[in-house]
């Protein structure tokens, strides 16, 4: 290949560092859509799917951290938050509820 078709990089760690946070992203919609129960593989895995792409570094760390929390934990946050409150994930389970229509 010409290097005349290579992609210009200012910085040279720019492009692992894409390919790092595209890892991160393809592994979440992976773990958010095989959960072990149905139901979570859709509520997570849907959400994934539609919002992982725009997820900042940040807030794709959150989510990281947000599926490594139980099924019937996540599931009575997302479904029932006014007896699960979601704590440090708040935003992220409104955002997720939101995109439900719950």
């Amino acid at each position: 290949m010409p290097s005349s078709a290579l992609p210009e990089f200012s910085d040279p760690n720019l492009a692992v560092m894409t390919d790092d946070i595209e890892t991160r992203r393809r592994r979440a919609v992976y773990r958010a859509s095989h959960r072990g129960t149905k139901e979570m593989d859709w509520l997570l895995g849907r959400f994934a799917n539609a919002e992982l792409a725009e997820m900042s570094p940040e807030r794709l760390r959150a989510f990281e951290e947000l599926l490594a929390l139980p099924d019937p934990d996540l599931h009575d946050m997302i479904l029932h938050p006014d007896r699960v409150p979601g704590g440090e994930f708040a935003s992220l389970i409104a955002r997720m509820r939101a995109f439900h229509g719950l």
